[in-house]
């Protein structure tokens, strides 16, 4: 559980960092202020990414979780359909290229 805290706040982390150091990594110390956070978060002493879990993150998810699997409900129906109908697709288009292939062989009499 620990871990699966970590990794979320993380990748949260990560997430804002991209917009973060695009508007202030030329703030001084910016990059030792990031070092320090990220060993803030991982360390068993301080366990800051269970903390920042706890207070922020799982309040959040709690309130969208309907929302959250409303979506993951979409996602899997879509995806589903999109294989289905990809799957069609690629079995169309070998289909042809088979047929195409078999009308070109010398000697089969179609020719």
């Amino acid at each position: 559980v620990r871990w699966m805290m970590y990794w979320i706040v993380f990748a949260l982390f990560m997430a804002t960092e991209t917009v973060t150091d695009l508007l202030i990594a030329w703030f001084p110390f910016y990059y030792e202020v990031k070092m320090a956070f990220v060993i803030w978060l991982l360390s068993p002493y301080t366990r800051g990414a269970s903390l920042l879990y706890r207070k922020f993150v799982h309040p959040m998810l709690s309130r969208k979780e309907k929302e959250i699997d409303t979506y993951v409900i979409r996602a899997r129906e879509r995806s589903y359909e999109a294989v289905v109908h990809f799957g069609k697709r690629g079995l169309n288009l070998a289909a042809t290229a088979a047929v195409k292939a078999a009308t070109k062989v010398p000697g089969n009499g179609a020719g």
